[in-house]
């Protein structure tokens, strides 16, 4: 990935920083995209400390003119566009029949639409270098998550979109990974809008036992250079798949009892 002009979507914070940081290290241009233009700054100077090259650009990826910008203004710097990494995201925990409609929205328009909208203006510089594409997703694509219904339906559109575009791009060796890391340390829980829209401000899971951001990073830059279809991560992840699959009822009251487990669970 030595000078390979990369994207990296909700860069400021957990997983996005350290992809980020780890393709800097290896040698890519790094555009750094996030709606916090200071924490962008942040990471960006991060990267020059240990001599990478990088390009933030401030960008909230529901808004169309954003992603166009985030685009032209990675041409202008680089002019190639190599790999891009969806990975801006927000989630949400409430039951459905308490949440209003607009929570619904905004994490769709974040999710899905923010990955839709940076893919459409990003693709054409992609092609021409036969790059990749990538969405960093969830086991939440796999299989729905109770008090998180418009988070589970933002992933499984997303994986719908990734592998369509996929097919559609067969003979034009495009490369699409949907990556599914499971519960990984992060801010996400702490942003998680609750049944109203406003942030949940406390994660109600133990973020130190979660795997890394770090760990998570490095196995996506593997998946890109050995060019997978898909990455799912922790042995939980794995399981969850499989026995969505083979096993659903099964895996549906596993997941219930220990959703229901969390602290201040809204599940009853």
């Amino acid at each position: 990935m030595k000078n390979k002009v990369v994207i990296v979507t909700g860069a400021s914070s957990g997983i996005g920083r350290a992809t980020a940081l780890y393709f800097a290290e290896k040698g890519s241009n790094v555009v750094l995209a996030a709606r916090s233009a200071d924490k962008l700054k942040t990471v960006e100077a991060e990267i020059s400390k240990t001599g990478g090259v990088c390009l933030s650009v401030p960008c909230d990826v529901s808004k169309p003119e954003d992603c166009e910008n985030l685009v032209i203004k990675t041409i202008e710097a680089f002019e190639q566009i190599d790999v891009l990494i969806n990975n801006a995201g927000i989630s949400m925990r409430a039951i459905f029949n308490e949440t209003d409609l607009n929570v619904i929205r905004e994490v769709m328009d974040i999710n899905f639409f923010g990955m839709v909208n940076c893919t459409k203006y990003a693709l054409p510089f992609i092609l021409k270098n036969q790059g990749s594409v990538v969405g960093v997703s969830s086991i939440a694509g796999y299989v729905g998550l109770p008090a998180r219904t418009g988070y589970s339906a933002s992933k499984y559109a997303m994986h719908g979109f990734l592998d369509a575009l996929r097919i559609e791009n067969f003979e034009n060796d495009l490369h699409v990974l949907v990556a599914c890391p499971g519960f990984t340390a992060s801010n996400i829980r702490n942003s998680a809008l609750t049944a109203n829209g406003t942030a949940q401000g406390e994660s109600p899971r133990s973020e130190a036992k979660m795997m890394q951001p770090e760990e998570v990073a490095e196995d996506i830059y593997s998946s890109i250079v050995n060019r997978d279809q898909s990455l799912v991560l922790t042995r939980e992840g794995k399981i969850a798949v499989f026995l969505s699959k083979w096993a659903p009822k099964f895996l549906q009251r596993m997941v219930f009892r220990e959703m229901k487990k969390e602290p201040d669970s809204p599940l009853k």
